[in-house]
């Protein structure tokens, strides 16, 4: 359980890695219902003026909120989340002979507490996301209730 008296503005909660592929952008579409083209189809993408296939924005924004998720312990102590969309995810297709591709593209995540309110005993957790030091999220924030 995280003591609200020891938090500290600025201090890092936390940071991580999270790999996403073409496997699992297949069942985030399942899943979600979003089966747009440019989350699948190398062709279709590219014609459009994007890099190639690249991940869903809600994707993205729900595996970076996932370290706040840990963090808290309780995903119900998340009382407000929002994020701006940047940049996007590109997702390469591994072409099997190079064993990094194995793993998808890097979504580096960092969390860190950005305000506390000592009234409402919350904390907005500030993450930044990015993919090869390019920012895909601004603004993506979480409050959580403690």
């Amino acid at each position: 359980m995280i003591d609200f008296n020891t938090l500290q503005k600025g201090a890092q909660i936390g940071s991580t890695t999270v790999f996403v592929n073409r496997g699992d952008l297949v069942r985030y579409a399942g899943a979600s219902g979003d089966f747009n083209p440019i989350h699948f189809n190398e062709r279709f993408a590219t014609e459009v003026g994007l890099p190639g296939v690249i991940a869903h924005g809600m994707f993205t924004m729900g595996a970076a909120v996932q370290l706040v998720t840990d963090w808290a312990g309780d995903p119900g102590a998340i009382i407000d989340y929002q994020s701006r969309f940047t940049k996007p995810v590109p997702v390469a297709d591994p072409d099997g002979t190079n064993p990094s591709d194995a793993p998808g593209t890097a979504i580096d995540i960092v969390g860190t507490i950005g305000a506390l309110d000592a009234e409402a005993r919350t904390a907005r957790v500030d993450l930044s996301v990015s993919v090869e030091g390019t920012k895909v999220l601004i603004k993506a924030q979480a409050v959580v209730q403690l």
